[in-house]
């Protein structure tokens, strides 16, 4: 018994010697009781809705006015039908409204006129949510002003709606849920590889004490980074077209051809983004335990926040800047674009930008702390 109270007490002041880990123990917990508590939200607010107002009477402005009391929709006008599903493709709206200009004549005449919704089929969660939310638009409220009765006609028949909603749902029409999860695990994937992996290869050199030997050998420093990060980066890379392929012949996951230009890009620039990640986390732990548990800090907000489960505009204001401090987030956004939108490059710019910025940002915070490290 004494035996076992002398390693367990050892362990105890292991840990006590590495202050880091324990604030993890603590804040860990912490950070996950808030996320779930306050800010993964499956019912989003102020979801952008592009709409199209051809009649532009009482009765339509009625409709829009009610759809944005009720707090889920934010609307913004376009100019035509087609760049709705623009806007919705971009990414810059989730759903979109199409009022014919023939919308009053025919609510007069009874005749029951359409109206065309659409919703992005990306996220099913989020299409079944805004199909849901769109039938506020049928309330009493708005239709009990919206039945004509000619007193002085025959058999007069007055319809139960005097509207009638055309919810069409776009890119993923059949609201597949792997078409949603599986270019996220794409991503998820690779960064495990990175900040795990890549994470903890520099300090595994300095716990061996072999990173002097190597600072001596005839290799530059730059050189010692490239040959360390290199086998991650090619794993990365592979692991991106493998899961893809997968996704492909297993799921039927849309691969457009159109695409793949920019899915080589993407690749590219996630797969550096990671790894510069991963570096940055080596050469900051002093240990592999340390790596370990910073990876781990990463992953699971990242997971959380990034979109991959939870949409980004349920999230409180408060946290959904903290959602864009993670790559995954853009990742997201973009191979879910490519991959189901078919959404052009141009509209995915600045998430390119965003993961370039990152390859640059945790680079040069790497060799910095890498050169005062080996000074």
């Amino acid at each position: 018994m004494g035996v076992i109270k002398t390693i367990a007490k050892k362990e105890f002041m292991q840990l006590k010697s590495e202050p880091r880990l324990i604030g993890f123990l603590i804040f860990m917990p912490i950070m996950m009781l808030v996320l779930f508590g306050y800010a993964l939200r499956l019912e989003p607010k102020d979801v952008n809705m592009a709409y199209v107002d051809e009649d532009k009477s009482f009765f339509s402005n009625l409709i829009k006015t009610n759809l944005w009391s009720d707090g889920y929709f934010k609307l913004y006008e376009v100019s035509s039908q087609e760049q709705i599903v623009q806007e919705i493709r971009s990414g810059r709206a989730r759903a979109g409204m199409f009022i014919q200009k023939t919308f009053t004549e025919e609510l007069t005449d009874n005749k029951q006129p359409h109206i065309q919704f659409f919703v992005d089929g990306t996220m099913p969660s989020l299409a079944i949510s805004m199909k849901n939310n769109s039938g506020v638009i049928n309330d009493s409220e708005v239709t009990n002003d919206m039945y004509f009765l000619d007193e002085d006609a025959e058999n007069v028949v007055i319809p139960e709606d005097p509207f009638i909603i055309d919810t069409q749902v776009l890119f993923n029409e059949d609201e597949l849920e792997t078409w949603f999860f599986l270019p996220a695990i794409v991503g998820v994937l690779i960064m495990q590889i990175a900040l795990i992996l890549a994470g903890i290869s520099m300090v595994r050199e300095k716990e061996s004490n072999t990173l002097e030997q190597l600072l001596v050998a005839p290799i530059s420093k730059t050189q010692l980074i490239i040959a360390k990060i290199l086998p991650y980066s090619i794993i990365g890379l592979f692991e991106f077209y493998f899961i893809l392929a997968l996704g492909y012949f297993l799921f039927g996951l849309p691969v457009p051809l159109s695409s793949a230009f920019a899915l080589v890009l993407l690749s590219i620039v996630y797969v550096g983004a990671m790894i510069a990640l991963g570096l940055f986390i080596s050469v900051i732990s002093q240990t592999q335990q340390q790596a370990m548990f910073i990876a781990i800090f990463i992953i699971i907000p990242s997971i959380l926040l990034s979109g991959m489960i939870f949409p980004v505009e349920a999230m409180p204001s408060f946290i959904k800047p903290i959602a864009y401090i993670f790559p995954l987030t853009y990742f997201n956004e973009i191979i879910r674009g490519l991959l189901i939108k078919e959404t052009l490059l141009v509209d995915l710019s600045l998430d390119y930008l965003a993961l370039v910025g990152f390859i640059l940002f945790f680079s040069l915070a790497s060799i910095l702390k890498f050169k005062r490290y080996v000074a």
